[in-house]
């Protein structure tokens, strides 16, 4: 038996899909080409085996969604769009490349009203803001992310790659559902 996540953790929820995964035994030769490279650099799920159905978009999807999944960025536009799954993967690679699970411990148990170093906070609260709704973005919030140190480059980075997690919470949400083995 297993249930719908409700929670955020680190710990990934199996995911089932709504629409019948590729199978890659019968994948067109543009679906394996769009293959070679999963978002996670690991396995295919069964989340990309869904998304190899426009192939196209795939390809281009993945590579940048490998360079920036694993950014406070993304966490937080997970935790606005209630996104268990996306959460859980960004925050336990996180929580990996930093060796420490301090600022994942923090937002998972705070939510919106995390308390982090003042770069992560920056990030986090721009992402935040920028999730819940686009337009009351200022150039008030810009100045507070140059005072945290980050580059135009950089915000400019934060921004597409919050938008681009809104995108893939929303897809993730229509596509699927996380779930929890019982035990």
């Amino acid at each position: 038996m297993s249930r719908v996540v409700h929670r955020f953790t680190r710990t990934v929820p199996e995911w089932r899909p709504r629409v019948t995964p590729v199978d890659l035994a019968e994948a067109t030769p543009e679906q394996r080409e769009a293959l070679k490279i999963t978002p996670s650099n690991t396995k295919v799920s069964d989340y990309v085996l869904v998304l190899a159905h426009d192939p196209e978009t795939l390809s281009v999807r993945s590579p940048l969604f490998n360079a920036i999944i694993y950014d406070s960025c993304a966490i937080g536009a997970s935790i606005v769009n209630r996104c268990i799954y996306c959460a859980a993967v960004h925050a336990s690679r996180h929580a990996q490349l930093a060796k420490d699970t301090a600022v994942t411990d923090e937002l998972f148990a705070r939510g919106e009203k995390a308390a982090l170093p003042p770069r992560e906070q920056a990030i986090f609260d721009f992402s935040v803001k920028l999730s819940q709704t686009p337009p009351a973005v200022t150039e008030a919030d810009a100045a507070c992310l140059r005072e945290a140190g980050l580059s135009e480059a950089e915000i400019v980075d934060l921004i597409l790659s919050t938008a681009l997690f809104g995108w893939a919470n929303r897809l993730m949400h229509v596509l699927g559902d996380p779930v929890r083995n019982d035990d």
